[in-house]
């Protein structure tokens, strides 16, 4: 079979089986830990990373469409702003890599190099432009080597403002006869600040305006900087997730402010504790639920789900991916790090160590997997 047609036998087996997934909401929500802000999703709650990202373009109304199509129980948008002050959807501020922004010579000027926390960049920034520039740019898949299927649709869609998703869910939800759920992050948030561009208070009044600001809102929040979710406590009930890298790694907010905390003291129970006063859970990289040896293959579990659902955190990871380049060296299956591995395999042994949820590029294997997972 080839890479094209096992990935339409994939998705062709979500599509129908994405009702009885659904169906067993009640089911997954029986199984939701006591804390948990939303009880009617269900349990393992899958995420469309970026949407559909394995099938699409990531961050377009198409790849959050498919994602929603295929029954993705929440759809993850990045936030970044533009020069003008409005939230647009990239996982980075660089679109040098998932726009066609190279191809405009009138942008040409706008190439520069900046250091975006701590890390040197040379491209083009949203910040740089208006939101009247920015959409005559079409977006494009970010990782073409692996994701060639995906170049089809480049040039499709053009950079969705949040607004215009928040007004997409709405229709949607209308449609369907239930809310659209939403996981949002604010990037870089303390670099934005500093220019001007804060993201907190903007998103606040979107999510106000759309009646997302409260507790009970289809929508979390998330941010790899611990204080913009403190932040956004103090502007809306929406809830919240702290997002967390390695354990060496020093948040940036935590960094500009002299503090000399590392994720490895955050995901201490004691530190798990801290985050519960102002969030209500936690998206760690997976190598923190399971470690990796030297070889890419899975070890033994952490305390790290049982220590967050003690500080009555949920648990999300990220991401799970079908191609074998992204997955644990014991699934890949082949050679070519671009084919799909046993992918069913590794949902099984991570939920097995009792996540709440997991985000994903590709919605209909994840989907399949948490189904599995609720009949065992």
């Amino acid at each position: 079979m080839t890479q094209g047609a096992r990935r339409r036998a994939v998705l062709g087996a979500a599509v129908l089986g994405s009702a009885a997934v659904l169906s067993a909401g009640s089911a997954g929500t029986a199984q939701a830990r006591p804390s948990a802000p939303h009880r009617r999703l269900p349990v393992p709650t899958v995420i469309a990373h970026r949407g559909a990202s394995g099938y699409r373009p990531e961050h377009t109304l198409g790849s959050y469409q498919l994602a929603l199509d295929m029954g993705a129980h929440v759809i993850e948008q990045d936030l970044v702003p533009t020069k003008d002050g409005h939230l647009v959807c990239r996982h980075e501020n660089d679109i040098t890599g998932t726009t066609d922004v190279a191809d405009h010579p009138e942008f040409a000027s706008r190439k520069t190099t900046k250091t975006v926390d701590g890390t040197t960049l040379t491209g083009w920034f949203t910040e740089d432009f208006t939101l009247a520039e920015l959409k005559t740019l079409r977006a494009k898949e970010r990782i073409p080597a692996t994701r060639q299927e995906n170049t089809l649709y480049d040039g499709r869609w053009t950079v969705p403002t949040f607004e215009e998703v928040l007004r997409w869910a709405e229709k949607e939800g209308r449609r369907r006869g239930h809310p659209v759920w939403l996981y949002v992050e604010t990037k870089h948030p303390t670099y934005f600040r500093k220019l001007g561009l804060g993201l907190e208070e903007r998103l606040a009044r979107l999510l106000r305006r759309y009646g997302r600001h409260g507790a009970d809102s289809p929508t979390f929040l998330q941010s790899f900087e611990p204080t913009s979710m403190e932040r956004m406590a103090k502007l809306v009930s929406t809830p919240r997730v702290v997002l967390l890298w390695t354990p060496d790694d020093r948040p940036w907010d935590f960094r500009e402010a002299g503090d000399p905390r590392t994720v490895a003291d955050l995901i201490t129970p004691e530190g798990l504790k801290g985050i519960a006063a102002y969030a209500q859970g936690i998206g760690p990289l997976l190598d923190l639920v399971i470690p990796k040896d030297k070889n890419g293959k899975l070890g033994k579990p952490t305390t790290l789900v049982r220590d967050a659902h003690a500080a009555k955190l949920l648990v999300h990871p990220y991401t799970l991916r079908n191609e074998n380049t992204f997955l644990p060296a014991d699934f890949r299956r082949g050679t070519d790090p671009a084919a799909f591995g046993d992918v069913f395999g590794a949902y099984e042994t991570y939920f097995a160590t009792g996540i709440d949820g997991i985000f994903t590029d590709h919605p209909d294997t994840g989907l399949l997997a948490a189904g599995d997972a609720r009949t065992r």
